[in-house]
Order: structure tokens, then C-alpha cells, then sequence
């Protein structure tokens, strides 16, 4: 029986201990369990921590990202105040046309170390009644001439910046003036392939691809596009593509916000460049030409490009708008020059009395008139909004270098003098904007090197500190009458 006793006792104490140690292990494990369930606790706050913090770190990242982009436009108004051009809202450059047969012109001369000046001489027999000759020089200076080897690409690398600005608010013109024959339309059309083509294609790719560009900075733009002829002081939409016979009139009208206007003209939503190429080929083949006896296929008309800009920052809630005008003017000539009659008369008439009438509006505008003459003709009608105001505008006076083509030639040049002289000690062009850019600042840069002749940054403050001076206290002037 003991033996029996005692052997039923030892198994009992063994399952004690195991209850003990299992009661042991499930106190541990409950602790166990609490510790986790405070570290999921403690976890889930840091979560949620993290997540604010990373709210907080990407509400600080737009804040700084807003600042940079304020740091940036303060600078670039910077540069454009410490840095203002000299050279007047109105601009005039002239251009050499090459001869026909790629010779050398003897009575037209650019000075060699000057890209500002030119020189007409014509040998006239003496009135003294002795065999002998002398010479007569003529000089003129621009704001740029460009002899006949200057490329397009040359060309419009000058006026780039111009361009430009209609991105920024600015209303913009650039017209081609100047005899028959002269180069205008290759200067503002130029040919099919590339290194030939002229303003308009050019000027129309910068800007749609300087459109593109400012998305990343969060500008959104929209482009309408006309073109229209006047011919006889008679309005053509140059667009039409209707029956002849349902041709519609065309009148020019101010709208309520005393912008112009043209009725029944087609005005095209374009969203591409090539659309605009397009539109600009429909045009060509609807311009009005003819013969005269200066140039197998003279244009007959004024043709007038005109891109509507408008720009909008939701961001920064900023809003612009503006127009790009190029025009391609009629050539000039004088009655005994182009022997015509009849109805080529009367264009000529036309012509020359639209042209003698910009020349006006550009004159009272410089002087700064209080009654500028517009609708003296519907040429200078229809540009009034790119003619007045903040509008920059640039003038080519294409001559050319044939010797028989003198007394035009020299007509031409007094014209355009005249322009640039009453041009010359007026109003700054303002290189400050609220929508300037990185784009825009570094075809500032590009232009102001040129302009001043300085190639390394360090030499600029050295070699201008008169300028620096004078415009510290300038004003930024910006297109702020063009904003809504």
C-alpha cells in the first residue's frame, strides 16, 4: 500500500508544477499581449504623426516652391530694371536686298566697324558746264541695318525679344516697308525651307513653344488667328473659303472694350503652329497681285497677320492679353517709276496714301500727341491697338540695291529716318512684366549683350555704371493696362 502511495504522489507534484509553470507562461504571455497592444497603440500615434508631419513637409515644400518662384520673378523684374534698353517703343531697322545676280552694289555702303549706319552715293555730272563728275553721299542710321547677307535666322535673332513680350501682355507690330521688289514679303514670309523662313513662321513657332514651356510654371494660353488684306481701302478676309458671290463685307468697329474689331472676318481657334502654317497658305493664294512695271507679280494689298493672345495663371490669378500683328505693307511707288494707269493707278494712289498716313500715326505717336490721326486710312485703323499705347512696334524699311531703283530707294530711307528720328528720344522699352520668365530672361540676357557689346557678366557693371545709375530709380513699367 505505501508503495502504491507513494507512487500516485509524485506524478500529482509533477502536474502541480506543470500547472504552475503553464500558469506561470500564460501570465508572461497576457503581459506579453498588453506590451503589444501599447506598442500598436504607441505606433498608431506615430502613424498618424508621420502623416502630418508629411503634410506639414509638403505644405512647407509648395510654400517654399511659391517662394522660389517669387524669388525668381523679383529677380527677373530686377534684371529688367537695372538693365533697360534704350531703344524706344518704336524701332527701325533696315534691310539691303541682295542683287539678282549676287554682285556687289557700288552706291549703297555699311560702314565696316557699324551695324547702325548707311550710305547711298550717286555720281551726278557737274553743273558747272565742265566734263567732270562729282558725288553725292546721303547717310542714314537705324536702330539696326542689315546688309544683304544677313541670314533670316540673323534677322530674326534681333527682334526675338519682341516677340517675345507679346507673351507677356504686350501688344506687338512688325511691318515691312519699302519699294516694290524690295524683299518685304521674303522678309516676313521668307520661303518653305527652313534656314529661308521668314518673321511670321519663326515668330509664330516661339511662340507657340514658348506657350508650351510656361505650362511647367502654370500659364495656360489660347491663340485665335485672322488675316486680312486691304486693298483700295477695301477690307478682304483673307481666310474666306465661301463662294465669291457671298463674299461678306467687312467693317472695322471698336467693341465695348474699345478693342477693335473686324465684322463677318473669320477669326480661327488654332492649337498648333502647324494650324496657323496652314491658315497663313490659305492666305497666300488669296492675296490680290497683279503686274506692274516694276515687278512681274506685285502685291497690291497691305497684308495684315494678327495672333490674339490670352494667358492665365490660376495660381497666381493673373490673367493677359495681347496681339501679335505682322504686316506684309503694298510696295511704294512713285507714278513715273511704275508708268501705271487705270486701275493700277488708282491702287497706287491707294497705296501710297495708306502708307503716307502710317507714317503720320507713327510720327504723332512718338511725339506723343494728344490726337493721334487712325482712321485717316483702315490700315492704321485696323492697328490701332498694336500701334498705341504700351505697344511695341518695329518698323523694316527694305531697300533695293539695284541703281535704277535709286530714287525709291532713297525715298524709302528719308521715310524711315524720319520714323526713327522722332523715335529716337522718346519713351524706354520696358523689359519688366508680370508674366516674365525664364525664357524671357534669358533672351534679355542674350539681347543686352549684344546690344551693349559686353560678352562676360563681370564687365557690365564696369562698363555701365552710368546706365546702372540712371535707372536704379526707374520704374518697372508693366502691361498691366492690358490685364484683367
Amino acid at each position: 500500500m505505501l508503495l502504491c502511495t507513494g507512487g500516485t504522489g509524485a506524478p500529482r507534484r509533477q502536474a502541480w508544477d506543470l500547472k504552475g509553470k503553464v500558469s506561470d507562461m500564460e501570465g508572461r504571455i497576457r503581459n506579453y499581449q498588453t506590451r503589444v497592444k501599447s506598442a500598436n497603440e504607441e505606433n498608431e500615434v506615430l502613424k498618424g504623426s508621420v502623416v502630418q508631419s508629411q503634410s506639414r513637409v509638403a505644405e512647407l515644400e509648395k510654400k517654399v516652391e511659391a517662394q522660389t518662384s517669387k524669388i525668381r520673378f523679383d529677380r527677373d523684374l530686377i534684371w529688367g530694371k537695372r538693365y533697360i534698353i534704350y531703344v524706344g517703343n518704336i524701332r527701325v531697322f533696315c534691310r539691303v536686298r541682295p542683287l539678282v545676280d549676287g554682285g556687289l552694289s557700288n552706291h549703297i555702303q555699311l560702314a565696316a566697324s557699324d551695324d547702325k549706319s548707311i550710305m547711298l552715293a550717286k555720281t551726278e555730272e557737274s553743273h558747272t558746264g565742265k566734263n567732270t563728275e562729282t558725288q553725292k553721299n546721303y547717310h542714314f542710321s537705324f536702330d539696326r541695318v542689315f546688309g544683304h547677307q544677313a541670314s533670316q535666322q540673323e534677322i530674326f535673332e534681333e527682334i526675338s525679344l519682341l516677340v517675345q513680350s507679346a507673351l507677356d501682355g504686350y501688344n506687338v507690330c512688325c511691318f515691312a516697308y519699302g519699294q516694290t521688289g524690295s524683299g518685304k514679303t521674303y522678309t516676313m514670309e521668307g520661303e518653305e525651307v527652313d534656314d529661308s523662313r521668314g518673321v511670321i513662321p519663326r515668330a509664330v513657332q516661339q511662340i507657340f513653344r514658348a506657350g508650351e514651356k510656361l505650362k511647367s510654371q502654370g500659364w495656360e494660353f489660347t491663340f485665335t488667328a485672322s488675316f486680312v488684306e486691304i486693298y483700295n481701302e477695301t477690307l478682304r478676309d483673307l481666310l474666306y473659303t465661301g463662294k465669291s458671290s457671298k463674299r461678306p463685307e467687312h467693317e472695322i468697329r471698336k467693341t465695348s472694350n474699345n478693342e477693335v474689331t473686324v465684322t463677318n472676318l473669320t477669326y480661327k481657334k488654332v492649337y498648333t503652329e502647324d494650324q496657323v502654317f496652314d491658315l497663313v497658305d490659305l492666305a497666300k493664294q488669296n492675296r490680290a497681285t497683279a503686274q506692274t512695271a516694276q515687278n512681274d507679280r506685285s502685291s497690291r494689298s497691305h497684308s495684315v497677320f494678327q495672333l490674339q493672345i490670352e494667358g492665365a495663371n490660376a495660381g497666381r490669378g493673373v490673367k493677359c492679353k495681347s496681339i501679335l500683328c505682322l504686316v506684309d505693307l503694298a510696295g511704294s511707288e512713285r507714278m513715273m517709276k511704275s508708268q501705271s494707269q487705270g486701275d493700277r493707278f488708282k491702287e497706287m494712289t491707294s497705296i501710297n496714301g495708306s502708307l503716307s498716313n502710317l507714317g503720320i500715326v507713327i510720327t504723332a505717336l512718338a511725339n506723343k500727341e494728344s490726337h493721334i490721326p487712325y482712321r485717316n486710312s483702315k490700315l492704321t485703323y485696323l492697328l490701332q491697338d498694336c500701334l498705341g499705347g504700351n505697344s511695341k512696334t518695329l518698323m523694316f524699311v527694305n531697300i533695293s540695291p539695284e541703281l535704277d531703283s535709286f530714287g525709291e530707294t532713297l525715298n524709302s530711307l528719308r521715310f524711315a529716318s524720319k520714323v526713327s528720328d522722332v523715335c529716337s528720344n522718346n519713351s524706354l522699352f520696358y523689359l519688366g512684366s508680370a508674366v516674365i520668365t525664364a525664357i524671357t530672361t534669358s533672351v534679355i540676357l542674350s539681347c543686352l549683350l549684344r546690344h551693349f557689346n559686353v560678352f562676360n557678366f563681370s564687365h557690365i557693371s564696369v562698363k555701365h555704371d552710368s546706365l546702372s545709375s540712371q535707372v536704379n530709380d526707374c520704374v518697372i513699367g508693366t502691361a498691366s493696362s492690358n490685364r484683367k
